[in-house]
């Protein structure tokens, strides 16, 4: 096994720190001071979709929370507990979920679909990656792809999970509180999607009291 990878990481690292240092001699000092973005990012795992570097962000502009498809499940204590945090403690009022194209876990979904479609007396596997995009397989199945190509078809699922975790999201207890509270601060959620051929984010929903 080789450790050029981690070598090259700790390497990269000492160098961005010194520059940091060299233009913003104070920059680390006050980001150790505490946090206060006003976006939380939703996105997913996908390592072509680095939240801070796609939108030209720097450390303390952005909560991050990322994890397989960009999920939002409304018992995922994970990301309750982010979502939670974001919107009660650190304040703040933009929610982004952000899908992409070319998603692995969407294609998943699709091959899932396809394969109950076609062969429904099949046991289902039971994996933890199985039982975490099951509400987004279940999406799929009832949607109509049947005349779109493949790259049409898995452009149509990620759209498709991107505003159905948005829902999610406006259904999530620190959302519907803040939304039902006069005296909250007000958040707006949107769903996007990253483009990784075009390295553009297309915006699909907003909503919220500023929408």
């Amino acid at each position: 096994m080789s450790h050029e990878p981690i070598h090259t990481l700790l390497n990269a690292n000492q160098e961005w720190a010194q520059s940091v240092i060299k233009d913003a001699p104070d920059f680390f000092t006050q980001s150790a001071t505490g946090q206060s973005p006003k976006v939380l990012w939703i996105g997913c795992s996908d390592s072509r979709v680095p939240e801070s570097v796609i939108t030209a962000s720097k450390p303390g502009d952005i909560f991050v929370h990322r994890n397989i498809a960009n999920q939002f499940h409304l018992h995922d204590d994970s990301a309750l507990s982010v979502l939670t945090y974001a919107v009660k403690v650190v304040g703040v009022e933009h929610v982004v979920l952000v899908g992409h194209t070319h998603c692995g876990g969407a294609a998943a979904c699709l091959t899932a679909a396809k394969e109950a479609a076609t062969n429904p007396g099949a046991s289902k596997s039971d994996t933890p990656l199985t039982r975490w995009l099951g509400p987004l397989i279940a999406r799929v199945q009832s949607l109509d792809l049947s005349a779109c190509s493949a790259s049409e078809a898995l452009n149509k699922v990620v759209d498709a999970n991107v505003i159905m975790q948005v829902d999610n999201i406006c259904k999530s207890e620190p959302i519907t509180t803040a939304w039902a509270d006069p005296n909250a601060k007000k958040v707006v959620v949107y769903g996007w999607v990253y483009d990784l051929a075009e390295g553009r984010i297309n915006q699909l929903v907003r909503r919220g009291a500023q929408a």
